[in-house]
């Protein structure tokens, strides 16, 4: 597990550059015997889709690999789920090593995307491997997916599903630290353009740039009457729906007023809270606000538009997986309502199939020097293979 782990973090997996690493999952599905596949991003479908994020960019030759262990019989199935796809390391300067080389310190292996989540992938290899070591294979089928675009769209997985792969059960292999994220928030990618008349600076005026800072201001506003009303799984966050300032792009020379400004965000809400009446929410926001500007104002979209997810706590998938963590750990393993997003929504949400999401202790995810602690990497895939045991059952191999 470890040196696939090393490998996939070699492999700079940022968007539009994913294959590297699905040519080392590939690799590492053969290595267990199994046949790879590929299964494409299809531009048309993943557009008619109701779960399906727009996006600005080719998705051209780009696919998720997934591969099948077992075969359809008398236990249930499972699908074991992970994303290749990583964030910007960026700025790299603030890292202590190379971003992109694996760096081992103690029980730590550093890099971007150790944590969030190869090194989940690495698990659900090393979870199959254990058990065929030992001269076993389970019951029913056990699909293990490797997905693309889950950090800005979710469309891999939902292609997966468009793909025609069902379930009794998915595990998303995050990096929970040991919890099951049984529930996650909604989000919306938005951007808000500022377009008015660039000048000489020496004449002075109002810019682009200058004026975004009231869009700010209001969507502030916004997030803050978001969090006015937290439902009971999210009651003890004091703040858990966050706009986030992620990008902003404005002027291009000192001396000219800024003619143009676009300032895109990131903003959550609850779990049942539709993600149209969220983008109805932001468009009046930003309305608001441009009509005492002398600009024009629109609001563009482009990426993340997805709702949010709960899972009951006595789910059956919960009590498998939380018996199997126990046996292991001897510890009830805690449920988490998450502030983040992941795929295993679009499981639940489009293919009716019950998902949580269960990894390894990773610190850092999204920012400088991240890291996962291997012997999580380890306990997870122990935990999975005892889950496999119970979920599916195994036989021994003839």
């Amino acid at each position: 597990m470890v040196s696939l782990l090393t490998e996939l973090v070699a492999a700079p997996t940022v968007l539009g550059s994913e294959e590297p690493g699905q040519a080392v999952m590939r690799r590492a599905f053969a290595g267990l015997g199994l046949e790879p596949v590929d299964v494409p991003l299809e531009p048309g479908e993943l557009e008619r889709h109701p779960a399906g994020a727009p996006f600005s960019w080719s998705v051209d030759g780009k696919t998720n690999v997934v591969a099948t262990w077992g075969s359809a019989g008398e236990g249930r199935s499972l699908i074991l789920n992970g994303h290749i796809d990583v964030v910007s390391p960026e700025p790299r300067s603030l890292w202590s090593s190379d971003p992109f080389v694996a760096r081992p310190d103690g029980e730590w292996l550093y890099g971007r995307g150790a944590g969030d989540m190869k090194a989940g992938l690495a698990a659900m290899v090393g979870a199959v491997a254990g058990l065929q070591r030992l001269g076993l294979r389970p019951r029913g089928s056990v699909q293990l997916q490797s997905v693309v675009e889950e950090e800005c769209t979710g469309n891999g997985a939902l292609a997966c599903v468009l793909a025609g792969s069902p379930a009794d059960a998915v595990i998303v292999t995050e990096p929970t630290r040991g919890a099951i994220w049984h529930a996650q928030v909604g989000v919306l990618w938005f951007s808000v353009r500022v377009l008015g008349r660039a000048g000489h600076a020496g004449d002075g005026g109002l810019d682009a740039i200058e004026s975004s800072y009231a869009v700010i201001r209001a969507l502030r506003g916004l997030e803050a009457a978001l969090n006015t009303a937290k439902p009971p799984l999210y009651a003890d966050y004091p703040h858990p729906i966050h706009l986030n300032v992620g990008v902003i792009r404005g002027g291009d020379w000192p001396s000219t007023v800024a003619g143009e400004c676009v300032t895109s965000f990131r903003l959550a809400c609850f779990p049942g809270e539709p993600v149209a009446l969220l983008r109805e929410r932001v468009e009046a926001t930003v309305a608001g606000v441009a009509a005492d500007l002398p600009f024009d104002v629109e609001v563009l979209y482009d990426g993340f538009q997805c709702e949010g997810y709960e899972l009951s706590a006595d789910a059956p998938l919960i009590g498998a997986l939380g018996d199997a963590v126990e046996r292991l750990s001897g510890a009830r393993p805690p449920l988490f309502a998450s502030t983040a997003t992941t795929d295993a929504r679009t499981f639940a949400l489009y293919a009716g199939t019950p998902a949580v999401c269960f990894g390894p202790t990773a610190e850092g995810e999204h920012g400088v020097d991240e890291r996962v602690h291997l012997p999580s990497v380890i306990e997870t895939a122990q935990a999975i293979a005892l889950f496999i045991a119970d979920w599916c059952g195994l036989e021994e191999v003839a």
